[in-house]
């Protein structure tokens, strides 16, 4: 079930470019340009001058990409940050805005396998030129893998037995479609079974984009990125993107462990101690923005 074109509802729109507190002649990022929203919002703020770098892995987001000649588009994953400002000349930027969110299209696009209410084959790869996929992840990891994905990124409550009916009845070639791993798990189901697949969905999804690695990557890289008095605008859809972002505009730095560590002096001053969050009215027209959460810092003088 292909829709036509690449849409997108834009979740907390006016309230992330907001916190970017945008200057007419500056120099803005959007990390995950998606469906465009943020980005036109942004440069229907900026003058002549002002210019716009954008960032997607996801080849599909640029047939919506808007013409404009201060809009520079990037295929690349935001985990590049640094280089690709590096290469347009850029090396401190005004404001960067990143939307941590599948988009309406991808979930709604039945062969890229991202949602539970299609078929198709188990893919969820944001970029399609790397070579792992959710079908290759349930096929190849060992048990042991498979319960920590399941428990860590999907926060599922059974993981162990998850992974070893897993890894029991995989075969051959392994399961390769939605609907075969939704008959295969059906044993193991605990709970609402919408809500069980998502989880065990969000955690293939994020194993196989490396979505919290990159995350990682991306803030330590966006705040040295930052000009002077810049803003850092993220929302998140998740407790564990919320997490990172939350600890590291606080704290700064994480160990080699991968644990959150005080920095003497973080990069980063939160502006929004608490997340802005959306209101009902748009999570009444929009669903899906019901787990949105919006974090803003600014670098530490």
């Amino acid at each position: 079930m292909e829709q036509p074109g690449f849409y997108h509802t834009t979740v907390l729109l006016h309230e992330a470019v907001d916190g970017l507190d945008i200057k007419e002649d500056g120099v803005y990022v959007d990390a995950t340009f998606g469906g465009g929203g943020h980005s036109r919002l942004i440069l229907e703020k900026l003058g002549p001058k002002g210019r716009l770098i954008a960032f997607d892995q996801d080849a599909d987001a640029w047939k919506n990409k808007p013409d404009d000649v201060r809009l520079m588009p990037v295929t690349e994953n935001f985990k590049y940050l640094r280089r690709f400002l590096r290469l347009h000349g850029h090396t401190e930027v005004d404001g960067i805005l990143a939307d941590l969110g599948v988009s309406s299209f991808q979930f709604d696009t039945a062969e890229r396998g991202f949602s539970i209410r299609y078929d198709g084959p188990l893919d969820m790869r944001m970029d399609k030129r790397s070579e792992l996929t959710a079908a290759k992840v349930l096929q190849s990891y060992t048990e042991q893998q498979l319960h920590q994905l399941f428990e860590q990124y999907g926060e599922v409550r059974n993981a162990r037995q998850l992974a070893k009916h897993i890894v029991t009845h995989r075969k051959g070639n392994g399961v390769q479609t939605i609907e075969a791993l939704k008959a295969m798990l059906s044993p193991v189901i605990r709970g609402n079974p919408n809500r069980y697949l998502a989880q065990v969905f969000q955690a293939l999804r994020i194993e196989v984009n490396d979505e919290l690695g990159a995350l990682k990557e991306f803030l330590q890289q966006a705040a040295i990125s930052l000009k002077p008095g810049g803003r850092l605008s993220v929302i998140s859809f998740h407790s564990l993107e919320d997490r990172i972002v939350k600890h590291y505009m606080k704290r700064g730095r994480w160990d080699e462990a991968g644990e959150y560590e005080e920095a003497i002096i973080p990069p980063l001053r939160p502006l929004t101690q608490k997340p802005v969050e959306p209101t009902e009215e748009e999570i009444k027209n929009n669903p899906r923005a019901r787990s949105a959460r919006l974090r803003v810092a600014t670098p530490n003088p």
